[in-house]
């Protein structure tokens, strides 16, 4: 069996849309303070969100027109051959496997609050086999607890800019506000492009949704606003209580925090009282939608590429009696799980980011290549002002690549060792491949 079953109406669209990325203002996107302080990191949050508006609106006319769970695996495939849909394949991986690790030890820095004594690397493997194994039971209930989470997430963030933005101060904004002056913009790429990544794997829900043409685009739109308006509230109310390093640095000389919002909390409500533990607990919400969403849409991707045989066969399969993509769902978490125990949590979420940037240049060239090619296939959504925000979406997305090759030659390094990898495989395995269904 290869099929998934169509349970996801519109809410629980915009649920996923906003679950995946929602942990994104939780924690992540503090790290690129030090490197760009205030400024630098205001001014790469609002090109992130300048890729991301045209992006999305452009990127929802692909997901509307090929509804299937490959997401942008199939739009490569379609509209830019073999190669194309290999390296939006791999790249896509990258993306949905090296985020939900990440997720996972910010996780368990969260349940350190509570409990000392429990290491954080063992609280995200727990994470993963809990999570996984729901998504295995089936995605209706994924979905459904995905929204649970989601909207206690939003709310927590409501309430937490509620609590600090009485508090807030431009002098502490100020503070600092550019230590490597303009030219740390750059290095704080990876970090602003955190806060958005993976409201994408909602085209890997399209196939699963009930009416895909309609439902997909209100759920990008819908999704995509509640989170601008959430990143931009965060961003302010949480470094303007007390400046920016003390979001970073939990104390003078220490390491780099995992978990900003509860250092913000400390300095309105303390450290110890019932609403400060309240509000910590609840916003493991936030990062336990994300981390479960993401996880969702990786065994999607790699159920697609498995049942397409660009990727070993047995990850195309679908369980019978549950109709989800268990196998892939377990292959996914034992890649997780080695990433966890490599305890290098800045550059998780570099390299997720490289894989995220090539999708969104390569969807983009995608989305080109189907209009002049293809200009009777049906589009239920068609690109919003094209071909200026797709074009737009291209032009950020390569500048972006670029900063974060320059300022992360390890990890570009390690990147391309993935990509050559799975060209190798390609090459020389050389399985009976298969277009997916709606190709011509």
């Amino acid at each position: 069996m290869t099929e998934l079953k169509k349970a996801l109406g519109p809410l629980t669209l915009w649920g996923l849309g906003v679950g995946y990325v929602i942990s994104g203002m939780y924690f992540g996107w503090n790290l690129g303070l030090p490197l760009g302080g205030t400024w630098g990191m205001l001014a790469a949050t609002i090109i992130a969100t300048l890729l991301y508006v045209t992006f999305i609106f452009s990127y929802a006319e692909l997901a509307c027109a090929l509804p299937r769970a490959g997401g942008a695996f199939d739009f490569g495939l379609r509209a830019l051959g073999p190669v194309g849909g290999l390296l939006l394949g791999v790249a896509q991986l990258v993306e949905f496997l090296f985020a939900p690790p990440a997720i996972a030890v910010a996780i368990g820095a969260y349940f350190n609050l509570f409990f000392p004594t429990l290491p954080p690397s063992a609280i995200a493997i727990v994470a993963y086999v809990l999570f996984t194994g729901l998504n295995i039971w089936g995605v209706r209930q994924a979905a459904a607890f995905e929204l649970f989470v989601t909207v206690a997430a939003v709310g927590e963030l409501l309430l937490f800019v509620g609590l600090t933005a009485p508090h807030f101060q431009l002098a502490r904004f100020n503070e600092n506000a550019l230590p490597n002056g303009w030219g740390g913009v750059f290095p704080c790429l990876p970090f602003a492009v955190w806060l958005y990544l993976g409201i994408e794997c909602l085209a890997n829900a399209a196939e699963e949704a009930r009416n895909p043409q309609r439902d997909i685009s209100r759920g990008f739109g819908s999704a995509m606003a509640t989170l601008v308006v959430l990143a931009l509230a965060v961003f302010g109310s949480s470094i303007g209580v007390a400046g920016w390093t003390a979001i970073v640095y939990p104390t003078p000389g220490a390491a780099p925090s995992d978990s900003p919002l509860p250092l913000a909390m400390a300095r309105v409500v303390g450290s110890s009282g019932a609403l400060y533990h309240l509000l910590i607990t609840v916003g493991l919400f936030g990062l336990v939608a994300s981390f479960h969403g993401i996880v969702l849409a990786a065994g999607r991707a790699a159920l697609e590429m498995g049942r397409t045989g660009y990727a070993p066969r047995f990850l195309g399969r679908v369980n019978p009696r549950t109709g989800t993509p268990a196998a892939a769902l377990c292959a996914n978490a034992v890649v997780g799980v080695a990433a966890i125990l490599s305890s290098h949590t800045t550059e998780l979420i570099v390299l997720s980011g490289f894989g995220a940037l090539t999708l969104y240049a390569l969807s983009m060239v995608a989305l080109f290549v189907l209009r002049r090619r293809e200009p009777a296939l049906p589009r239920p959504f068609r690109a919003v002002a094209y071909p200026w925000f797709p074009g737009a979406a291209l032009a950020l997305s390569l500048v972006a690549f670029g900063a974060m090759i320059w300022t992360n030659r390890g990890v570009a390094l390690a990147y391309a060792a993935i990509l050559i990898l799975a060209g190798a495989y390609w090459r020389l395995a050389r399985p009976r491949r298969q277009k997916p269904a709606g190709d011509s």
